[in-house]
């Protein structure tokens, strides 16, 4: 096993680059639909591929999204890092998502990767969060408010069920806020758009 330095390293690079692999391109080549950058809202992400191609490939892309944060955060728990270490790690997948280097850098907003990591990590936290997310999404038919409602409540719930890691349920949230910021400008202008 190597020392904990360079395991860091390791998982962090290996986590970054994994995010950096946007499913969302691959999956619309697969069912011939058109560039997510390019189509619908623009976002490489489930929401969009929905729109674009339904539930198949929409639930394809999630399931991408999400295994790339749970594959580099069990990376991080097999070499036995520390809960700041798992949480570094963790961020690093989900920059990876938003800020892929295979993709110019342009990437999506990371709920789903941010799923694939809580789920390995903090699986009480996620899945209260992901009831919530539910929840909205029935009710308002919006992802966004959905998924500004599960990261305003996810420091909460995080210090609540699983406190060594509330510092990176906040710093997660924190990315995603920012993520959605065109999104919480058009909630403001009433031109957000619904499932």
């Amino acid at each position: 096993m190597p020392d904990q330095p360079l395991a860091l390293i390791i998982c962090t690079t290996t986590g970054y680059l994994l995010g950096s692999v946007m499913g969302a391109f691959w999956i619309c080549r697969l069912f011939r639909l058109p560039d997510p950058t390019q189509s619908g809202s623009g976002n490489p992400g489930a929401t969009n591929i929905y729109r674009l191609g339904g539930w198949l490939p929409a639930t394809l892309t999630l399931l991408w999204d999400a295994a790339k944060g749970a594959i580099a955060v069990s990376l991080s728990l097999g070499l036995s890092l520390s809960p700041y270490e798992q949480g570094v790690v963790a961020v690093a997948a989900i920059m990876g998502h938003m800020l892929p280097v295979f993709h110019h850098f342009k990437g999506g907003k990371g709920v789903a990767t941010v799923l694939g990591c809580g789920l390995v990590l903090a699986w009480q936290t996620t899945l209260l969060l992901t009831l919530v997310w539910g929840a909205v999404i029935y009710w308002k038919r919006v992802s966004s408010i959905a998924s500004l409602s599960a990261a305003l409540l996810a420091p909460w719930v995080a210090w609540a069920f699983n406190p060594d890691y509330s510092a990176l349920f906040m710093s997660l949230s924190l990315f995603i806020l920012i993520r959605h910021r065109e999104n919480i400008i058009n909630l403001a202008k009433g031109n957000e758009r619904s499932l």
